[in-house]
């Protein structure tokens, strides 16, 4: 297990050298940051080649990405056009968007697998053919429709809950956008758990551990679902990536100054140090998170052992 953990950890180093490569060429090729500084009007000549030499725009973007790496590495991801430091722009956003997450991965795991076994023991009948209808309208309908529902019917209508959450982003503030950032990934949780389940049920050790008189609830738990959950934890460890990125919409809907937000503004006033410093660390929280899904594989399959 040491070995192939290692092993991963050098494999990350080209795929993540790559990304962050990608990502730097994608940003520079967005439009002229200076010209966003400037306002309305256009920068002076003097003007502009100061504030390109200052940012290090003037030099090859070849130069500008090793530049970049080489600060990387010692913990300095640069500074925003602002004048603020990307680590302190990282430190508020990164937190919010991390519970945030942590919501959404709640409301994934609780709600979806427990629908998924439910309908998948249950394949045919009522209750499936309800469920299979609900998903398939919550994957129908974009995200920010949901969002905007959502928000108006429980915040501004029926005021159960603040339009906009407040700087402090608390956990109990979250729980409504939590779920709407969660919908999507929450219905294809539920349709993967279903399938998996209902093609477990009829293997053999499922009709052994039966034939042996264990309990309905250990065959399920302890031999089916451990074995149904092998594509969900790998649907669910991909998707935290996915969802600390994609939370631009959810994050505007609700005004929360997320990692979305930052990514946001970013874009908007071509601020190439804090998309590129921003998405470095999400393309290292898709890795690490690909290498834990894969160590969790071992545990829900014995079978499945790491040389």
């Amino acid at each position: 297990m040491g070995r192939y953990v290692v092993r991963r950890l050098l494999q990350m180093i080209p795929v993540f050298i790559g990304a962050t490569l990608l990502i730097f060429l994608m940003v520079n090729v967005m439009g002229d940051p200076i010209a966003g500084l400037c306002g309305d009007r256009e920068c002076d000549p003097a003007t502009a080649a100061q504030l390109r030499h200052e940012f290090g725009l003037d030099q090859p973007v070849w130069r500008q990405y090793a530049t970049y790496m080489g600060n990387v590495f010692t913990g300095d991801f640069g500074t925003a056009f602002n004048g603020q430091p990307v680590t302190e722009l990282m430190g508020t956003a990164f937190p919010v968007t991390i519970r945030l997450t942590i919501v959404a991965i709640i409301f994934e795991i609780v709600v979806g697998i427990v629908l998924g076994v439910v309908t998948g023991l249950r394949r045919g009948r009522p209750v499936d053919t309800g469920v299979l209808l609900l998903t398939l309208v919550v994957i129908s309908v974009p995200t920010f429709v949901t969002g905007l529902l959502l928000q108006l019917l429980l915040g501004v209508k029926w005021g159960w809950i603040d339009p906009a959450v407040s700087s402090e982003a608390r956990f109990g503030e979250l729980i409504v956008p939590g779920l709407v950032l969660a919908s999507v990934s929450l219905a294809y949780v539920t349709r993967l758990t279903r399938t998996s389940i209902a093609e477990n049920r009829r293997s053999d050790y499922v009709r052994t551990a039966i034939a042996k008189g264990l309990p309905r609830h250990r065959v399920i738990t302890r031999h089916l679902l451990r074995n149904s959950l092998i594509p969900v934890v790998t649907f669910i460890g991909t998707d935290i990536g996915a969802l600390m990125g994609g939370a631009i919409v959810t994050e505007r809907i609700f005004n929360i100054h997320g990692v979305g937000y930052q990514l946001y503004q970013g874009i908007l006033r071509q601020n190439t140090q804090t998309v590129v410093g921003f998405v470095t660390i999400l393309v290292l929280v898709f890795l690490l998170a690909n290498l834990v899904v894969d160590l969790l594989y071992a545990v829900l399959d014995p079978r499945i052992r790491y040389a």
